[in-house]
């Protein structure tokens, strides 16, 4: 089965944690390829879709969010994953907690009849030059550390790899 790991990256994190998921899937004996959802041609070519973007104002960015729109047909006929990729490892304290909140915002923006089968949040990579200096103030005061807080979990192989 072939399986796209679609994304849309604004700083190079979700692009990275693609590539990975698209490297664990492959070592589970799929056919996989991770790339910007924007440059897909053809999503009836695949089989599965895992996809992804990072998390801009509790939003998908616009690449994403035109991806599943344009394709609902073909998705709503395969396994869909989802993934978003956002900064709550890096956050502390209250704002924190709040942090899970931010799926269900995310899934709002989306298509309502997407039928995915799960929705993880990961951190990503938090940098001084990503925000501006207001942003990095804002962000400082809420208790935010700059770093790379990428994990790289994911449990989707199990669910596609076919039976022996």
């Amino acid at each position: 089965m072939d399986v796209l790991v679609g994304y849309a990256t604004a700083h190079g994190s979700t692009r990275t944690i693609a590539a990975r998921m698209a490297s664990v899937l492959s070592r589970a004996g799929l056919t996989v390829e991770a790339r910007p959802m924007e440059d897909v041609e053809d999503a009836d070519a695949y089989g599965a879709f895992v996809l992804g973007s990072a998390v801009h104002g509790q939003s998908w960015l616009r690449p994403a969010r035109r991806f599943v729109r344009d394709n609902l047909d073909v998705l709503g006929r395969r396994p869909v994953w989802i993934f978003s990729v956002g900064m709550p490892a890096a956050l502390r304290g209250p704002w924190r907690r709040l942090a899970p909140r931010e799926l269900p915002a995310v899934e709002r923006g989306l298509p309502s009849n997407l039928g995915h089968r799960d929705h993880r949040l990961f951190s990503g990579t938090v940098g001084r030059d990503q925000l501006s200096r207001s942003g990095r103030v804002f962000f400082r005061l809420v208790g935010g550390r700059f770093g790379d807080y990428r994990d790289w979990a994911a449990g989707i192989a199990g669910e596609l790899r076919p039976a022996p």
